[in-house]
């Protein structure tokens, strides 16, 4: 029994006991609720009911394969131009390299995700993906966003239905959830004019549902969004779960504001309080009632921050990643990838039981659960 000091939050917290849906009013009540300690055994409440104890984790590499960009996303630090120094564009011989010099015994899951290469054409991408799976047939390719598969639609001269429907033939095995951003029109315009838009957005993730490809979502928060417009994004996911049952997680990501533009205008050099993080990763474990797992992202909330949240709605922490470039663009202070054995302790001392899986979300192990584990 979840009692609260806040009126406007008891008949929210019997909706949830009872196992019905929230309304957007009553999601709002979550985001303006002051009493925390409530917010806080609520998402609990939802993310035992869905996994006890359990907290997922995947083996994983991260491959940016280029950074080169033409889009111009007023947030983005990670983006260059062709011809400037910190550029890179790896071929395909160059990714199948890259890969195998970081190689780890165990790894299930390769994501990656890059820039709107201007010139690079559409047969590169298909066949990346068969050199990457005859090389290393056991590993799972995670690639591609959205925003990504319109840039290739658009290359391509394909609907976004058939680009997807080859990079599957090829070997690609799941799509990631960024390109999302914010949906609302007003912001989207502010901080990626010239990237997918919501709707078409939305109706990828739609496309490659109908396929059988399970996939990710993300929201990009603490910069010029209203809470509003963070539940709206949220609503909107919500919705299409609700049509397809395609979406493994969503993914918050904190807007780290070093070395782009959009922090530069708004003189923001803060990045988001750990406050905010739990309460909105909080908000959406209690409102995405249709997503089997919130994840907490650790390379953006740091791994002090994700362990707590371990008791805020978050089931899933991402995965070991071993070099990610993206946010640390843009001033993440977090490390660029953990061991597996990290992973797994960094649970145990939050008091609970890690899974390694897969990308799929298969169990490959279970770990137990051990309240003795010494902090680093």
């Amino acid at each position: 029994m979840i009692i609260t000091r806040d009126p406007a939050l008891t008949p929210v917290i019997a909706k949830v006991q009872a196992g019905e849906r929230l309304s957007f009013a009553e999601g709002m009540t979550l985001y303006h609720t002051p009493d925390l300690n409530a917010l806080m055994r609520l998402s609990n409440l939802v993310r035992e009911r869905l996994h006890g104890d359990k907290t997922y984790f995947v083996h994983s590499m991260r491959l940016e394969f280029t950074n080169i960009c033409y889009v111009g996303c007023t947030f983005c630090a990670f983006a260059a131009h062709k011809g400037e120094d910190r550029a890179w564009d790896y071929d395909e011989a160059a990714v199948v390299e890259h890969v195998r010099s970081r190689y780890e015994p165990g790894l299930t899951e390769l994501h990656m995700s890059s820039g709107h290469h201007p010139n690079r054409p559409w047969s590169f991408y298909p066949n990346m993906v068969r050199q990457l799976k005859a090389n290393f047939p056991d590993l799972q390719v995670k690639a591609f966003t959205a925003a990504e598969i319109e840039h290739l639609s658009k290359i391509s001269k394909k609907p976004t239905l058939d680009v997807l429907r080859e990079l599957m033939e090829a070997g690609l095995s799941a799509m990631p959830g960024g390109g999302a951003e914010i949906f609302a029109d007003r912001v989207r315009l502010q901080v990626a004019k010239n990237k997918v838009k919501a709707d078409k957005w939305l109706q990828i993730h739609r496309e490659a549902h109908g396929l059988g490809m399970r996939t990710n979502a993300t929201m990009l928060y603490g910069h010029i969004e209203t809470l509003e417009e963070r539940l709206d994004h949220m609503d909107r996911l919500r919705n299409l779960q609700s049509e397809t049952g395609g979406f493994h997680a969503f993914i918050p990501l904190a807007f780290q504001p070093m070395g782009n533009s959009l922090a530069q205008n708004l003189g923001k050099t803060d990045y988001t309080t750990g406050l905010d993080d739990l309460r909105n990763l909080a908000v959406s474990r209690i409102y995405l009632d249709n997503f089997p797992h919130i994840k907490g992202y650790w390379v953006m909330i740091g791994s002090e921050l994700t362990q707590v949240s371990l008791d805020w709605g978050v089931s899933d922490v991402d995965g070991t990643i071993v070099e990610e470039h993206i946010a640390h663009a843009a001033g993440a202070t977090s490390p660029l990838g953990l061991s597996k054995a990290r992973m797994i302790r960094m649970i145990q001392q939050a008091g609970r039981v890690p899974v390694l899986r897969d990308a799929y979300y298969n169990e490959l192990e279970v770990y137990p659960a051990r309240s003795d584990v010494a902090a680093d």
